[in-house]
């Protein structure tokens, strides 16, 4: 069989489309996979590294700010499609696969034009544009959340979650300690309540504001907090850090061992995003979510409300953050009481084995 995976842009789309395509190889080795990205973009050297071929398409998002520029996000957009077909005629897909992006929407609906079946994978709880213009392209939908007939047909939606990294829950809390004691020289203990904090690989500004402005508090306090800042942060942070005497928060633009993360963490400050939240209801993680107004259609938002609703998380704005988040959050991860219902609630919304899920609505189309 071969498959035709597109989308990328951003982490988001990129990281389920390569776990797709893993857990298609994984049932049938056999299988040929190509890749269709933007030129310029992420994907085009994410996905190199995971092991598969890509072509890269001359295409650029629409311009709202400045419409004059747009006739020439037109004319790429034509030459992208023709490059599509050709890409199409050569490799011959028995399926395509659109998880979201600039490329994915011209590669798929020329796809689809062609007698590709295609299906798509959306995995916000707010449906992006790209997938909401190929709804009546494709056969079947993949989705992550309850309700997207807002969006799409219902016939065609299929609930199957979104990919989380491999390995996600193979760490004890035993070996997270031994593992942050040793990498960062703290003495962290199991006595004590852990506050983990992550913003992603850039890194989130108002979140690490909202700890920056209120540092003071959070030296004092009896809990251990691994702070991961991102790149863009990680100065400023740990600046204002070592302005404090501390033995109980450690600093890092980037946390390697995610998975021992996640098993020392008693509560978790993230922003909303879909793989982050997929990954927080698979392992029960009570959590506080400070969604990116930095979104297309506010995406973030709408993921987070999918568990507030559920009672399964703690939603701050991020206009609110710097005034609210940690006192919040040293509130919760103290009240035991809260932390448990959370944990109880955010795990009935987890839908495990998701890649293998999609992989296998794929091969059923292949099959047809």
């Amino acid at each position: 069989m071969k498959y035709l995976i597109s989308g990328g842009g951003t982490g988001g789309h990129i990281f389920p489309a390569v776990s797709i395509a893993n857990a298609l190889r994984e049932v049938d080795p056999s299988c040929e996979i190509l890749f269709v990205g933007a030129l310029g973009r992420m994907e085009m050297e994410r996905v190199p590294q995971a092991g598969y071929p890509i072509v890269g398409l001359p295409i650029k998002g629409f311009d709202r700010s400045h419409l004059w520029k747009n006739l020439r996000v037109v004319i790429d957009l034509v030459r992208s499609m023709c490059q599509v077909r050709k890409i199409i005629r050569d490799f011959r897909p028995d399926v395509g696969i659109g998880v979201g992006g600039y490329a994915s929407g011209a590669a798929m609906k020329v796809a689809a034009k062609m007698g590709v079946p295609i299906l798509l994978q959306e995995q916000n709880g707010f449906a992006g544009v790209t997938n909401k213009l190929l709804k009546n392209d494709a056969k079947k939908i993949c989705v992550a959340y309850e309700g997207m007939e807002r969006f799409f047909p219902k016939d065609k939606i299929v609930l199957t979650g979104n990919p989380v990294r491999q390995n996600l829950n193979s760490g004890t809390k035993e070996d997270a300690l031994k593992y942050f004691n040793e990498t960062f020289g703290v003495n962290f203990t199991d006595e004590k309540k852990t506050l983990l904090i992550i913003g992603g690989s850039l890194g989130a500004r108002t979140i690490n504001q909202s700890i920056i402005a209120h540092l003071q508090e959070l030296v004092q306090s009896n809990i251990q907090v691994i702070w991961q800042t991102g790149k863009n942060y990680y100065a400023d942070c740990k600046k204002a850090l070592a302005l404090l005497p501390h033995d109980n928060i450690i600093c890092t633009d980037f946390v390697s061992q995610m998975p021992l993360a996640y098993a020392l963490a008693d509560l978790v400050i993230s922003r909303a995003g879909a793989s982050s939240i997929s990954e927080l209801c698979l392992l029960g993680k009570p959590s506080i979510l400070v969604p990116s107004p930095n979104v297309a259609e506010d995406h973030q938002t709408h993921n987070a409300m999918a568990l507030v609703k559920k009672n399964a998380a703690v939603l701050v704005k991020d206009v609110e953050a710097v005034d609210v988040l940690l006192s919040h959050a040293l509130s919760l991860v103290n009240d035991e009481e809260q932390l448990q219902l959370l944990h109880k609630n955010i795990l009935t919304l987890a839908l495990p084995d998701s890649a293998r899920h999609i992989a296998s609505e794929v091969m059923k189309l292949a099959e047809r």
